[in-house]
């Protein structure tokens, strides 16, 4: 054999493999499937008011709005970017539309859909999409949201937008491969024979799918749990779209000191006496928790509250005295970042840093200020933002942008908020602040990071307008 056939011999063998591996991927998704003929037990009437109520209830809880609806589109009708590493994939049209839509989905290709992240052309979905967290929701949840998406939802004629990713990366059955190592069929299986605890436990780790941003990613964009049982990384923190997403675990920064009651008033209001919600968590409330039964917010909570602290993750210094509230109150400016905090901070936020109960978050003992990660802290000084609007509290305050002040009084005023008072936590320079920056100009912007004059109108609640 000449040496010449040395090259096309390596070419048609990578050839082979190629095939041979895309056609064991499609073997793959579809061993992921369930087929016709399994839905046929289960009883769905799509026209039924009580079982179109129940899906939508599941959607709420859910929180497929939030993803598949654009700031001035259309509800459900998907082209909402999401910023990766790699370019930008966007949110599918969801609506009953015939065309461009899944109006031609049945049960069974919808329940694939949803759970195991396969489409009805059995190719993989992305895991943008929760699914490693949804698989472990009942059909009959999964038949009820069907209901109400075919029967309820309002049909948008919108086709879908490709994603940005580059060739090959943008190959949808190597994805096959994705969810074989990182998204395994598995059930839910509940951590106590409480049945409040139980439901708490189903609710964040299915269709709440928390851990899509309170768990960390590995190097495969995987969550590296996907339940307590698996991890006790598991809502150990996380930052996502340049937030940082606080840990759900017990330790002191995370929700050790928080009480069950205070748990659930955040996730109906949005808010707390000390705490607020905004960005990502805001859309969360808004779009999602508000919406909950109160049975289900308390089941919710006290599960969380059960979780061990997060390892590695509790922080001990030592005791700091407030020296910084006096000298605001003397007009005693001894630094730049004290200045800048006293012309564009201190009204809301007052000089002991306090703010005021339910209106302007604390800023003093704030775990998102002092997090050793400061992306959520300068996210919300430069984007500014607002806090969720329900009708549990008269209004949802708005955060202004302080995007025009130069990179280094950014620096200068996020550093001495994150080291004023009883705070303590690691200093930011100029180039955070550029980093940030450039993330925020690239991002898309949503309803939460908008003062309310500027948000889309208000649609009306219930079944076909969310």
């Amino acid at each position: 054999m000449t040496k010449r056939k040395w090259p096309m011999i390596i070419v048609l063998g990578a050839l082979l493999v190629l095939i041979l591996a895309f056609l064991f991927s499609m073997m793959l998704t579809k061993m992921r499937s369930v087929d016709e003929s399994v839905t046929t037990s289960i009883q769905v009437d799509i026209n039924d008011p009580a079982l179109i109520k129940r899906g939508e209830y599941v959607a709420r809880i859910a929180d497929c709005v939030a993803c598949h609806s654009t700031l001035d589109g259309e509800a459900y009708a998907g082209g909402l970017p999401m910023l990766t590493p790699l370019g930008a994939i966007y949110s599918t049209n969801i609506t009953p539309d015939k065309e461009t839509g899944i109006g031609n989905y049945t049960l069974a290709q919808f329940i694939n859909s949803v759970k195991h992240g396969v489409r009805a052309d059995n190719s993989a979905l992305y895991p943008a999409m929760p699914y490693p967290s949804y698989q472990i929701m009942p059909d009959e949840d999964i038949a009820a949201m069907y209901a109400y998406f075919m029967s309820a939802v309002k049909p948008v004629k919108q086709a879908n937008l490709k994603s940005e990713l580059p060739p090959v990366f943008n190959w949808r059955w190597p994805l096959a491969y994705w969810q074989a190592m990182f998204a395994p069929e598995r059930k839910f299986v509940a951590e106590s024979d409480d049945k409040i605890l139980a439901r708490g436990q189903y609710l964040v780790e299915g269709p709440g799918h928390c851990g899509s941003c309170h768990t960390e990613r590995g190097i495969g964009y995987q969550e590296v749990a996907l339940s307590n049982k698996h991890s006790d990384k598991y809502l150990s923190g996380a930052v996502i779209d340049g937030w940082r997403a606080k840990s759900l675990r017990g330790e002191h920064r995370g929700l050790g000191t928080w009480s069950t009651e205070e748990l659930v008033d955040f996730f109906k209001t949005g808010r707390t006496d000390k705490v607020a919600a905004f960005g990502a968590m805001a859309e969360v409330v808004e779009h999602s928790t508000q919406y909950m039964t109160d049975k289900d917010l308390h089941a919710m909570s006290a599960y969380l509250k059960t979780l061990s602290p997060a390892p590695g993750k509790e922080v001990t210094l030592p005791a700091k005295e407030d020296i910084t509230t006096q000298k605001l109150l003397d007009g005693n400016y001894d630094s730049r970042g004290a200045m800048l905090y006293a012309e564009y901070c201190q009204v809301c936020h007052r000089a002991d840093g306090k703010g005021v109960p339910r209106i302007f978050p604390a800023l003093d003992a704030n775990s998102a200020v002092i997090a050793r990660d400061a992306d959520s802290v300068l996210q919300i000084t430069m984007n500014g933002g607002r806090m969720p609007k329900t009708p549990h509290d008269r209004m949802a305050f708005t955060m202004p942008e302080f995007k025009h002040l130069s990179d280094s009084d950014i620096a200068e005023i996020v550093n001495y908020v994150r080291n004023s008072w009883t705070n303590q936590a690691p200093e930011i320079n100029t180039t955070d602040v550029v980093k940030m920056r450039a993330f925020l100009n690239a991002k898309p912007v949503t309803a939460t990071d908008l003062p309310m004059d500027l948000t889309v109108p208000a649609q009306p609640k219930g079944a076909g307008n969310e």
